[in-house]
């Protein structure tokens, strides 16, 4: 009879701990999915390089600084200014292949972990990362018919007998725009109502929410929804061990 007892005692010892063991294995992934990607929170550091397209984005996988042809030193700060004011860069790809690709075709880069995506000629830090991500890029602007009271010169009015009106040339202005880059699709759209209405569709709830308040607030509560929309669907990325 001790000796049922023991056992019963045993095999219920046993199911516990195999209870606890099962309950840790289910708060681990909670951080980390079955693909091996884990949740991406403000400590995830993405790995430092150039980005060619998107897709090395998701992949966490940039081309190394230690693969790209340069005199510029490796541990200058100001690396990655100086090579993306270059025409073109050359650089090994994961085969050892000698590459060359237009600066102005690069999709970004990481520096100290964080994402900078180019629009134009300026490369602009994403501040927000998520499954919807927020950041503010600059935008080069021109107007061809700026007037300008001060260009006079002799070939011009009021000097030159062959121009007519008034004095004009081309303004160069830059401008803040707000963004948000689909970390789905990697597509880049301004910060509208309409756009963010576009992304929040996939989360029917919210999006439910989002439409049911008026234009004004919608404006104003935009971006809350952004970061409602990224704190239920997480984004997941490859572990980063840099």
């Amino acid at each position: 009879m001790k000796h049922f007892r023991n056992s019963i005692l045993w095999g219920y010892s046993s199911v516990c701990c195999l209870f606890f063991f099962l309950l840790a294995q289910g708060d681990l992934s909670a951080q980390t999915d079955t693909t091996g990607l884990v949740r991406y929170t403000p400590e995830y550091r993405f790995t430092d390089g150039i980005f060619i397209d998107f897709m090395q984005v998701r992949n966490n996988r940039p081309i190394a600084k230690s693969r790209i042809l340069t005199t510029v030193d490796y541990n200058d700060p100001s690396f990655f200014n100086q090579i993306l004011k270059q025409n073109k860069i050359s650089y090994y790809d994961e085969m050892g292949v000698k590459r060359e690709i237009a600066a102005d075709k690069i999709w970004g880069f990481a520096r100290n972990g964080s994402l900078y995506y180019r629009i134009g000629q300026n490369f602009n830090r994403i501040m927000i990362v998520g499954s919807i991500c927020h950041f503010i890029g600059t935008v080069t602007t021109y107007n061809p018919r700026y007037y300008s009271p001060y260009i006079y010169d002799y070939y011009s009015y009021p000097y030159s007998p062959y121009s007519y009106g008034y004095p004009y040339s081309s303004m160069e202005t830059q401008e803040a725009k707000q963004f948000i880059l689909d970390f789905e699709t990697g597509q880049v759209y301004e910060f509208t109502v309409s756009n963010v209405e576009a992304l929040l569709i996939r989360d029917p709830q919210l999006y439910e929410e989002f439409m049911a308040l008026s234009s004004r607030k919608k404006k104003q509560l935009r971006f809350m929804y952004v970061r409602r929309f990224n704190e239920r669907n997480p984004l997941y990325l490859p572990a980063n061990n840099q």
